[in-house]
């Protein structure tokens, strides 16, 4: 069993569908898992309804809700017959979507986030679904909201992984053995969204149809799950921040691993350990190239000369706190610091500290960040700068560092034998 994950670049468009539905027909000679994000920059658009939406603004609404619709109708139009089953279903879909955010929004904006947002990867795998049937690809179409069943920690759920399991095995893998001639199964289900056991739609955080693939991957024991990408493959830098990328043809999980959590944008930093767990290798494919290699994370024992990897974190926070009666930063500091941090579900990427401070640097969120300072500022003092990047160069002997950092202010430099960070405006 494989599984493939087409992202929002690869069907953002009715060319992309198209071309997603011809990478599958060529390359499904066995049972088949498709995982479908949201087309193009549909969950930006969604998310800027849910703003709309939460701060009662019904007429921006209502123009977003609009072109968001539309989006999705010229991609139906340019696929189908104007009678085929799926423009009904997609009415129904935005008919459902319209009634809501007309109603009046509850409190807690992370629960109407998901609610509002997971849209993009319901109708996104529908018209999938729909167009894979078209082309005499047979599949079932999945709800994941009652596949990945996870906890109710809205915009950044956890999976249960005993009860996920259990899910998939009483529905996914009873399809995927029913071949049929020479036509191997094909189940479309989504990335990015789960349910809980309550049936409340939740979201895995940004980028988290990777991590889907993976879920689904580990549940059904795939031999291998594929994501397929605008990039060749795994590179050492995002392309649209530097010309000359390497491509980086095979690097291990814990390689992987370490790119994922200092940001890497081409995996998901949760995706991997399901996966290493069972030794499930993970590809990184070119939906433009389909018949390249790629990139392959697995288990080597190889002794790999990485090159320099750059990955740059935007919109970063930097916060340094300080005790309120200037004593140390000692281990009673420490765990209100970190407790305040996990209470707010705020993730640190970089921090150091000093006798009397601690330096913190994590991602600007629009409610997570004040929720955490207005927590901290109970016991601490606090500076914060807004607007900054952080710098991550894995292997950086051979990095040309000065040249990256030419014209930028250094506010906070670390780094150990394979890695530096720095923090700069």
């Amino acid at each position: 069993m494989k599984v493939f994950k087409f992202g929002g670049a690869s069907v953002n468009d009715y060319k992309g569908v198209e071309n997603t539905a011809a990478i599958i027909k060529n390359y499904c000679d066995s049972p088949l898992v498709v995982v479908v994000s949201a087309m193009g920059k549909t969950t930006n658009e969604l998310e800027k309804l849910t703003e709309a939406f939460i701060n009662k603004n019904t007429n921006l609404a209502e123009q977003i809700y609009y072109q968001i619709k539309q989006y999705h109708i010229n991609i139906l139009e340019q696929l189908f017959e104007k009678d085929d089953t799926i423009f009904y279903e997609a009415e129904s879909i935005f008919h459902h979507l319209h009634l809501y955010i007309q109603d009046s929004p509850g409190n807690n904006y992370n629960f109407e986030y998901d609610r509002i947002v997971s849209t993009g990867e319901i109708i996104s795998s529908k018209i999938i679904s729909h167009y894979l049937n078209k082309r005499g690809l047979q599949n079932t179409w999945l709800d994941a909201r009652k596949l990945i069943i996870t906890n109710a920690a809205y915009r950044s759920a956890k999976p249960d992984w005993n009860q996920t399991y259990k899910s998939v095995n009483n529905n996914v893998i009873p399809i995927l053995n029913q071949k049929k001639g020479n036509s191997h199964p094909i189940v479309v289900s989504q990335g990015f969204i789960g349910g809980t056991s309550h049936g409340f739609t939740t979201t895995l955080g940004r980028e988290g149809s990777d991590f889907s693939a993976a879920i689904f991957g580990f549940s059904v024991n795939a031999k291998d799950v594929t994501i397929w990408k605008d990039v060749p493959g795994l590179l050492n830098a995002d392309p649209k921040l530097f010309k000359d990328t390497v491509l980086l043809p095979e690097i291990s999980y814990q390689e992987a691993i370490e790119l994922a959590y200092y940001g890497a944008k081409v995996i998901h930093p949760k995706t991997l350990k399901p996966l290493l767990n069972k030794g499930i290798p993970l590809r990184v494919k070119s939906f433009e190239n389909p018949q390249k290699a790629g990139s392959v994370i697995h288990n080597t024992n190889k002794t790999i000369d990485y090159p320099p990897s750059y990955i740059y974190k935007f919109n970063q926070v930097l916060l340094s706190i300080m005790p309120k009666d200037f004593s140390f930063i000692a281990e009673e500091n420490l765990s209100l610091i970190f407790s305040s941090f996990a209470r707010n579900e705020v993730k640190i990427n970089l921090m150091q500290n000093s006798a009397i401070s601690f330096s913190v640097c994590f991602d600007l969120d629009i409610t997570k960040t004040p929720s955490l300072i207005k927590d901290l500022e109970r016991n601490f003092n606090l500076k914060y700068n807004e607007k900054l990047e952080l710098i991550t160069i894995r292997h950086y002997e051979n990095a040309p560092v000065n040249s990256i950092i030419e014209s930028k202010e250094i506010l906070l430099e670390q780094k150990n034998r394979t890695t530096m960070q720095l923090v700069v405006k």
